[in-house]
């Protein structure tokens, strides 16, 4: 038995198949939904999205966003998605080491949170990565 999954950000759809398992990060940790799961809306947290499909496992670097969960479908609505391959880890890098000098100074709470925000996912990124490497 499987369980269709859907991926959109605003730019795109990134992916749409039927998997056997997912995993999301979720606000409170993370979450794994099989064929049959109780409905439920949920915010998610910035970290790495897993699906599993056959013996294949695939890690997608995730922003925040939102996922709804059917007994049949998983959608995941997420202001980014991106694979180990689109990941320039320099470029990622190089941004986080700034936004963490720009929370130095003083933002007012609107721009600290935006940056906080693009901290965690730049992060998200980099762990990919890294477990990619490693």
């Amino acid at each position: 038995m499987a369980i269709q999954l859907d991926i959109v950000t605003p730019e795109r759809k990134i992916f749409s198949d039927e998997v056997d398992v997912v995993v999301v990060p979720g606000i409170e940790g993370e979450m794994g939904v099989l064929p049959q799961h109780a409905p439920l809306v949920t915010t998610l947290a910035p970290g790495e999205l897993r699906y599993t499909k056959g013996n294949k496992d695939e890690e997608l670097a995730i922003g925040q966003g939102f996922v709804e969960v059917t007994a049949t479908k998983v959608s995941v609505l997420t202001d980014m998605a991106m694979s180990d391959d689109e990941i320039d880890e320099t470029a990622v890098q190089e941004a986080l080491e700034r936004a963490e000098k720009s929370l130095s100074e003083k933002l007012d709470d609107e721009d600290y949170a935006a940056t906080q925000a693009a901290i965690y996912k730049m992060m998200a990124q980099l762990n990919l990565k890294k477990k990619r490497k490693g």
